[in-house]
């Protein structure tokens, strides 16, 4: 029988995006971090971006907890293995995801950020943008916290208060205890382009962001209330998450090139541990700058990340652009998700990428969106025909298919990407502590590269 699992924990939500969310989740990591507790910050859903705000605030990676990626099963296990590695969290702090209810489109509420309050018993800590309203804010904490009745909103945090009266006349419309109230201050802003917030590692001063965050919701929120929310979580009845057995500890070592630097910043901190787990040494190196590959590279995983920003570095590195091309097109097992892809493209915006793909590359006005469920068309490197796999894709970019090219997904129908033998490149982002099997094909082919 699984032993109870003690673990104080909070989820941060909103009524709506754009709420302030992330500043006061990652503000509240960096803290509780200050006031000396180990914490474990969290994210419902696939991003990727916020998850690098609170590896700065917390000291350990970032977690992602995403029902539609990984299934139900896996969220209170992997919040749980988050918690205890690299070592135990005294609190966990969830940044929830759009609004509170809102989901993968169809789903009616799945993989919403009360989806994952739910399975994980997790009270809710409701951040609110006041700076357009004041009575009217108690009647949207009423209907938030009593719209699901298996959704515990315990708490309020005011957000963008115009002054100490405006706070007050929406503390007085609240039955729910009310935290603190943020005033509006534009220096905490965090900037955004045209996928969302600039990562934590292309912004030079992001600890000190971090740290100033951290800072205010010290100042206007009171970390013992959240904390007595926090403590107040039952037990949690769940193992945590552990890459699945494998023989592969045995062999010796096998080197796996991960894309990193500012370009490359997208991948799930459980890639590592899985690829880890199947007797693969990762190792980082940035294309942008890195004149070749780790040395022993017997593997490539190029995963997402904001190339089209950095094209014209990636485009200037014109020998790791050569050798690229010459291993991967000579069979070096290969992985690429969104930016990944692009970067085994023949140009991006009209900039030399590696031309592994004879396919090019190009921004659009328009956005891609989507929570797909695939169906691998083939075998290759990483699916067997007709598995199914879930994913997301998220990007402004646009690549041609290539007549002839094997995809390596069919969504809807349509085949999207490349594969083969021992290459799967696609926009498709995947979880692979979701679908293991991707990792271990992965690493085989790793330990069986010549």
């Amino acid at each position: 029988m699984t032993a109870p699992v003690e673990l104080p924990r909070v989820v941060v939500a909103a009524p709506a995006t754009g709420q302030g969310k992330t500043t006061v989740a990652t503000g509240l990591m960096a803290a509780l971090s200050a006031a000396g507790h180990a914490v474990s910050g969290h994210k419902v859903g696939p991003d990727y971006i916020d998850p690098g705000y609170h590896a700065l605030a917390c000291g350990r990676p970032g977690r992602n907890l995403d029902p539609h990626l990984v299934g139900e099963s896996l969220i209170a296990p992997l919040l749980v293995h988050g918690a205890c590695v690299p070592a135990p969290a005294d609190v966990a702090v969830i940044e929830g995801v759009m609004g509170l209810y809102d989901g993968r489109i169809g789903g009616e509420g799945f993989s919403s950020t009360a989806h994952v309050a739910a399975l994980t018993r997790t009270p809710v800590v409701l951040v609110v943008d006041i700076s357009r309203s004041s009575r009217s804010i108690g009647a949207v904490v009423h209907g938030m916290a009593t719209w699901d009745p298996t959704v515990e909103v315990a708490g309020v945090i005011l957000n963008q208060a115009g002054s100490a009266r405006h706070a007050d006349e929406v503390r007085s419309s609240i039955a729910l205890p009310v935290l603190g109230a943020i005033p509006r201050d534009a220096t905490i802003a965090t900037p955004s382009r045209h996928l969302g917030l600039v990562t934590a590692a292309e912004r030079g001063e992001s600890e000190a962001v971090v740290r100033r965050l951290g800072e205010v919701v010290a100042e206007h929120v009171d970390l013992d209330a959240v904390l007595a929310i926090a403590r107040s979580a039952p037990p949690l009845q769940a193992e945590p998450w552990s890459p699945p057995p494998t023989g592969a500890r045995s062999r010796s070592g096998r080197r796996v090139a991960v894309a990193a630097g500012r370009a490359f910043t997208f991948r799930y901190a459980e890639t590592a541990e899985l690829l880890a787990a199947h007797g693969c040494e990762v190792v980082e190196f940035d294309p942008a700058h890195d004149a070749a590959l780790p040395p022993g590279t017997a593997g490539l995983y190029l995963g997402g990340g904001f190339p089209e920003v950095h094209a014209a570095d990636l485009a200037a590195n014109t020998t790791l652009r050569a050798e690229i091309r010459a291993a991967v097109r000579d069979g070096l097992p290969t992985v690429a998700e969104c930016a990944g892809l692009l970067y085994l493209c023949r140009s991006l915006d009209g900039r030399p990428m590696t031309g592994v793909l004879d396919a090019d590359a190009a921004m659009s006005e328009r956005l891609t969106l989507r929570y797909p469920v695939t169906t691998a068309p083939a075998d290759t490197l990483l699916t067997r025909a007709g598995e199914q796999t879930t994913g997301h894709e998220f990007h402004r970019t646009t690549v041609a298919p290539v007549a002839g090219a094997t995809p390596a997904w069919r969504v809807d129908g349509e085949g999207v990407g490349f594969a083969s033998a021992t290459l799967h490149a696609s926009y498709l982002h995947t979880h692979w502590a979701g679908h293991p099997h991707l990792a271990a094909r992965f690493a085989e082919a790793v330990h069986a590269c010549v």
